[in-house]
């Protein structure tokens, strides 16, 4: 996935200095969504849609489709949505707007440093553990797009790169308080981190390799352990013994 700094995407700094009413809007969320009935409508399509992408794929989606699965017609469906790209778009952003409030807002209630950057993670991986049966859009919806130019990738690339800015930011301010060494490389840590999560959704997923999620961890523990300073590795011990 894409390591550049999309251009649309806000500064992590600035997602921490806004209400998290405004910053539902900044991070993806739908400026085009009804109020009222015709929200929650809205709102139920985007529920059984998700659902249908994680197993058949973004591309998988339709509005005839979707409108059986519904029981609606397809006109009905239509008129909240007005194309399958808009559909697709809308997906990308329910899925979106689900992850950061399971994954990011918890972890804003934690301190900067190492508290904050190990229950991003650990929610991270704990949604990607759930979603080993569903599949993951984020991962699922690279496969799809990622050589596949247009307005449907440019929002996966962009809730992605929102979430790899935000995962950013917690590894520097970690440093910055001293729980990381000085030395340590925030992109490099980015990229293993990632790279945990990967090989947990493809071992999980595809060759179904029991304890995947539990060689994740352990595979994120070495990983904090190599980098953290001797105050950071108390905190990395004291955190994960609460967790057990």
């Amino acid at each position: 996935m894409p390591r550049k700094s999309a251009s649309a995407a806000p500064a992590p700094a600035i997602m921490e200095a806004i209400p998290r009413t405004a910053a539902a809007v900044v991070l993806g969320a739908d400026p085009a969504e009804p109020q009222g009935k015709g929200r929650q409508t809205r709102r139920a399509i985007l529920d059984c849609a998700l659902q249908m992408a994680g197993r058949i794929g973004l591309e998988g989606l339709s509005i005839g489709v979707l409108a059986d699965r519904m029981g609606m017609s397809k006109s009905g469906v239509f008129a909240h949505f007005g194309s399958r790209e808009e559909l697709q778009i809308s997906v990308i952003r329910h899925y979106h707007a689900l992850f950061e409030a399971g994954a990011f807002y918890p972890a804003l209630e934690q301190p900067r440093g190492l508290p904050r950057l190990h229950m991003m993670f650990g929610r991270w991986l704990a949604q990607v553990s759930r979603e080993v049966e569903t599949g993951c859009i984020y991962i699922s919806g690279a496969v799809e797009f990622d050589d596949r130019p247009g307005p449907v990738r440019d929002a996966l690339v962009h809730m992605v790169q929102t979430w790899h800015d935000a995962l950013l930011r917690a590894v520097r301010q970690t440093i910055e308080v001293g729980h990381l060494r000085a030395d340590a490389q925030p992109e490099q840590l980015l990229f293993e981190l990632h790279g945990l999560i990967l090989a947990l959704h493809h071992d999980a997923r595809l060759l179904r390799v029991p304890g995947s999620a539990q060689f994740a961890r352990q595979g994120y523990r070495r990983l904090i352990g190599h980098y953290a300073t001797p105050a950071g590795q108390k905190l990395l011990q004291a955190l994960l013994d609460a967790a057990d």
